[in-house]
């Protein structure tokens, strides 16, 4: 005799699923800074972002089609579908700024990339984390994590006003203000990108707890 729980499933995979997504957002912003650190420019360096989109595409077409066939999700259908959107979209924007990195990276000399990659990479690992705490549902140790997610966005948002400050006082080249602003905007975005999935996150917790 099957149980209601056999029917119609706990839908616990969607825990699995978003975990490995958030991974996968990981992993990509870790191979980010060991690119730059490589100094980019190779084309067989970008398949790696390009794999990686593709592996949260995947994810994200996943949970797409387990939501459909899952009638009873451990999570609201929509909280789901938010995250699972707001994880997907970290890899996406890892992998514009490798692309233009590798066509206009000889011109910016040392610009000092890496540092804010490795801040991006910070933000995935504590979104990974805070992931990873969904299935215990307690506020407090995800209040902590979200408090460290928004503290490095917080961070980014000043840095790149100070950058902005030294660019517009010290830069003379025209093209090459243009590079290093659109790059480093672009950095900031994906950060921003873990804050909005950590608010997410945090979201779902709130509501369950």
């Amino acid at each position: 005799m099957f149980s209601l729980q056999t029917i119609f499933g706990k839908g616990d995979k969607f825990y699995g699923l978003l975990e490995a997504s958030a991974g996968a957002a990981r992993r990509s912003a870790s191979a980010l800074t060991e690119f730059l650190a490589q100094g980019g420019g190779a084309a067989k360096s970008l398949d790696e972002f390009r794999l990686a989109r593709q592996r949260e595409k995947k994810l994200a077409a996943e949970i797409s089609e387990a939501l459909v066939n899952t009638f009873v999700t451990a999570l609201e259908r929509e909280d789901i579908e938010a995250l699972s959107g707001a994880l997907y979209k970290i890899p996406k924007v890892i992998e514009k700024f490798a692309e233009r990195y590798s066509l206009v990276g000889d011109r910016l000399g040392d610009v000092d990339f890496v540092s804010r990659a490795r801040m991006l990479e910070k933000a995935c690992d504590v979104l990974e984390q805070m992931v990873g705490q969904l299935r215990s549902m307690k506020l407090e140790p995800m209040k902590e994590l979200n408090d460290q997610l928004q503290a490095l966005e917080n961070e980014a948002d000043r840095l790149i006003l100070e950058l902005f400050r030294d660019m517009y006082r010290n830069e003379n080249d025209p093209v090459r203000f243009l590079l290093r602003k659109d790059l480093f905007e672009i950095l900031e975005k994906a950060i921003d990108r873990c804050r909005d999935a950590g608010n997410v996150v945090y979201a779902i917790v709130l509501k369950n707890s």
